[in-house]
Formats: structure tokens, C-alpha cells, sequence
């Protein structure tokens, strides 16, 4: 991550605006600034702001369909200019975000579901019954799975959901199909338990199966089941999609372990890449998306030729890339404190800790930027919760190591909104429970374009009230 250094000079009175400009190629792509305030694809967050308060989520639900179009697009391009012969498939990873109008955008947008427990085929039965999901897409089923979730995809057999594909995560699971799917043939997958980061205290996965079993395990015990298909070969990269040595090795690792299982078992079609797409939290993100893509495929197809064998279809679960930067945290400086005659701490109206989970547990960077007074002179300051927890606090953003805002004026609400938080935060944070001190979830906005191009907004969710709160607790 790069890091910009300033010198803080309360003698200086650039404005906020003329800061960012000379810092980055700003304003561009979903960006812009009117009359001093932040405009996000052309929303006038303000206007958002005025009508509902703060705190608060948006949601804009064009950007959702706008990234798998893109990521397809991409892929088809790379698949052209390497004569592959595969399909492509995208699909949503539903852990990231399991809202309904998320779901419902990406079904629209003619993508596949990538599921990691029982309760999702829930979601899937109620999509399906209000005629949203179409018996022919993809489920690809993930995790580790108990008895529920087994009867669950059972039902899904039993129902003609045709393209539903267990995933094995370790090796007994296959007794469980095996004892209760036995009037039904299935397609089911592999998950490869991949290394981990340096990072970690321990160096494969917990997920998936060991590479060195799956050989041994496949041609022993999946390769003569009648009723059993092995279609699907699945790994994820737990560093992401990145143009780095870790990555490329690790990738074809398993590509030359998908071209060895095709070898002798000839149903094998599916090579699943997993998820791990970047999205941006910096302004000045520069990952090359195309050419990752293009290497990608070129890479799938190289090795299966020198094995001699046909071009898998290829599917990614992208999540994070799907749902992240189709949403933003909104909330307003409330205060400010100064510490040690040198911090100055403005404090929100809202907690970081219990709506950006994010931030304190794995110390997660987000762009962060005023939604108004950007004509103001900057300060550097330190972002406080109102939580009573140390942790409950920002002190870096995504492409500074420290931050900036306009001058704190008591006569002038400033409002400031942390992007592209769409993916985890509120399943992490338990939305709709008990949070941190009895800091309420916030509301929750939603904006679309009708089919005029006109913004429309919608309240999808109230703020949290004490009411709810108390009958969680018993009281």
C-alpha cells in the first residue's frame, strides 16, 4: 500500500478540495463534487442526508448489476483473444451479503449462487416460490455441512434444481451422500485445502481437502459410485486474485491437479477459481483487472493442452466484488476533543466497531471522504465511536497513513461517508441485535434509477429501536 506523508501546518488555509485535487486525479468514475458537497453516481448524498438523517447505509443498487456485467465482460474477452474453448460462469458468493435486494440484483443480472449453509436453501425455496429463481441456475454448495444442510440439498434434488453441486469439504462427507442420496444421480464437487498466508500460525486451510488426498480418495472412492458424477474441481486463494507470485503458483498448482483428475475421470468439467476479485480502498487503485483476467484463462488453457485434454468451463464466486462498492456508511462529527495538545478527536454519531466490523478485527481500510464543506480548510484528526471501547476508533485511511477532513465547526454539521462497505459488515456485526453499548444498527437507504434513469430512494430499514433492543434481552 503506498502512503502519502503531509506536514500538518495550522498556518495553512488550502481548502479541503484543492488537497485532494493536487493529491489525486480527482474527481473521477462514480465521483463527483457540486456546490461543495459529494455527489456518489450522481446521488446527491445531501439530499439522502436531509430526508433521513444519520447515521446511515446506502445502497445503490445499479453498481451490482454493473460488476458482474463487467467482470463477464472481461472474462469473455479473455477467452476470445486465447481461443478458449470453455464457458464462462459467474456467481455470487450469498455470505457476503445475504440481503434480499442483493440477491434479487444478481439473479437479475442472470448470475449463479455460491451457498455455504442450510439456511440459504431457505432463501433459495422463498426466491423461488415468489418466481425470482430458476430451477436451472447453478447452486454451488459450500462448507461444511450438517445434517440440515444435507436434507436441505436434498430437497433441492428431490425439487429438480438441476444444477445444484455439493461441494466436499473433507473426506467422510461423501458417506452422507452416500446414505441418504441414493434414488438421485448427483454432481458433486471437490473444495482443494490451499496454503494460507505466511501470516497465519498455520500453513493449509482448514477448508477443502488435502491436495495430496484427492487423488488417492477420488479414483478409490467417487470414480466407481453409479449414481455419483465428480464435475467440479474448486479452490480458493485465500491472498485474493493478485498479480503475484504467491498467486500464480498457487493457481496452477491446481490447475495441473484439475487436468490429472480430467485424466481419469472424464465427467470432470467445472474448474472453480474461487473468489478474491479486489475491489477499491484507495483512490488511487490501479489493479489491472483485464490483464489478471486474460493470464488467468491463458493459463487454464496452456496446461490443459500439454495434458492434452479440453478447456474446463470456468467458474468464479465473487462476493466482496459483487456487493462492496455498491455501499457507504454515513455519519456526522458530532464533537471534537483535543488530547495532549496535539490530537484532535472528532467523535461520530454512530460506532465504528459495531457498523464496520471490518476495521478493528482484521484492521480493514476504507476511502473515506466529507459529503460536505469541501470548500473548508483541512485538519488532521482521528475518527472516534461512541461506543466506550479503545477499539471504537479510525486513525488511517485507505490511501493516507493518517487523515484529513475539513475543519471541525460547531456551527456546521460536517457529514462523512466511508465507501464501498457492502460486503460482511452487517452479518459480522449481527445486524438487527445487540451491539456494543446498545448502539443501534443504523438505517438502511436504498437508491436504484427507474427505467426513466430517474434516483429514486427507498427506506429498507429504520434505525434500531430501544424496543427491539429490550425484547432481544428478555425485558
Amino acid at each position: 500500500m503506498c502512503f502519502l506523508k503531509f506536514e500538518l501546518n495550522k498556518e495553512v488555509k488550502s481548502r479541503y478540495i484543492d488537497f485532494v485535487k493536487n493529491t489525486f486525479d480527482f474527481p473521477k468514475e462514480e465521483f463527483a463534487i457540486e456546490q461543495n458537497e459529494l455527489l456518489f453516481h450522481g446521488v446527491s448524498l445531501m439530499k439522502i442526508i436531509e430526508k433521513y438523517g444519520t447515521p446511515l447505509k446506502i445502497t445503490y443498487l445499479p453498481k451490482i448489476h454493473k460488476q458482474i456485467t463487467q467482470a463477464r465482460k472481461w472474462f469473455h474477452d479473455a477467452i476470445k483473444s486465447n481461443n478458449y474453448q470453455g464457458k464462462y460462469f459467474y456467481s455470487f458468493s450469498t455470505k457476503s451479503s445475504h440481503f434480499s435486494f442483493v440477491i434479487e440484483q444478481v439473479l437479475k443480472a442472470n448470475a449463479h449462487i455460491e451457498i455455504s449453509s442450510a439456511f440459504d436453501i431457505n432463501i433459495i425455496k422463498h426466491l423461488y416460490n415468489k418466481g425470482l429463481f430458476d430451477k436451472r441456475n447453478f447452486i454451488l454448495c459450500n462448507g461444511f455441512k450438517q445434517e440440515e444442510y444435507i436434507k436441505n440439498i436434498q430437497w433441492l434434488l428431490n425439487h429438480n434444481f438441476v444444477n445444484t453441486i455439493p461441494i466436499l469439504d473433507n473426506l467422510s462427507e461423501i458417506e452422507l451422500y452416500r446414505n441418504q442420496i441414493t434414488n438421485k444421480p448427483l454432481n458433486i464437487g471437490i473444495r482443494v485445502a490451499t496454503k494460507e498466508s505466511e501470516k497465519k500460525s498455520f500453513h493449509t486451510s482448514r477448508l477443502g481437502i488435502c491436495y495430496d488426498d484427492i487423488l488417492p480418495f477420488v479414483n478409490k472412492e467417487i470414480k466407481y459410485l453409479k449414481n455419483f458424477k465428480l464435475k467440479m474441481l474448486h479452490f480458493f486463494i485465500g491472498t485474493g486474485v493478485k498479480d503475484t507470485e504467491d498467486y500464480w503458483s498457487e493457481l496452477i498448482e491446481n490447475i495441473h491437479l484439475y487436468c490429472k483428475l480430467k485424466k481419469t475421470n472424464p465427467d470432470l468439467q467445472y474448474l472453480n477459481i474461487g473468489g478474491g476479485l479486489p475491489i477499491r480502498n484507495v483512490l488511487f487503485h490501479n489493479c489491472n483487472y483485464p490483464n489478471v483476467i486474460n493470464k488467468t484463462v491463458k493459463q487454464i488453457k496452456t496446461i490443459c493442452k500439454s495434458y492434452n485434454i479440453p478447456d474446463p468451463d470456468i467458474f468464479t464466486e465473487y462476493g466482496n466484488y459483487t456487493v462492496g462498492e455498491s455501499m457507504i456508511n454515513i455519519y456526522t462529527v458530532i464533537n471534537q476533543k483535543k488530547q495532549n495538545n496535539q490530537e484532535l478527536w472528532n467523535i461520530i454519531n454512530g460506532s465504528l466497531l459495531t457498523t464496520l466490523p471490518d476495521i478493528w478485527a482484521t484492521k480493514q481500510r476504507y476511502i473515506l471522504l466529507p459529503v460536505n464543506q469541501w470548500d473548508k480548510p483541512y485538519e488532521r484528526i482521528f475518527l472516534g465511536g461512541l461506543t466506550c471501547d479503545n477499539e471504537d476508533y479510525y486513525d488511517k485511511e485507505g490511501h493516507f497513513n493518517t487523515i484529513f477532513l475539513p475543519q471541525f465547526n460547531d456551527k456546521e454539521k460536517l457529514h462523512i461517508a466511508f465507501l464501498y462497505t457492502g460486503a460482511y459488515q452487517e452479518a459480522l456485526s449481527g445486524y438487527g441485535g445487540i451491539k456494543h453499548c446498545l448502539i443501534p444498527s443504523p438505517k438502511h437507504i436504498l437508491v436504484d434509477k427507474n427505467k426513466q434513469g430517474k434516483i429514486i430512494t427507498q427506506l429498507f430499514a429504520k434505525e434500531q429501536s430501544y424496543h427491539s433492543m429490550l425484547k432481544i434481552l428478555g425485558f
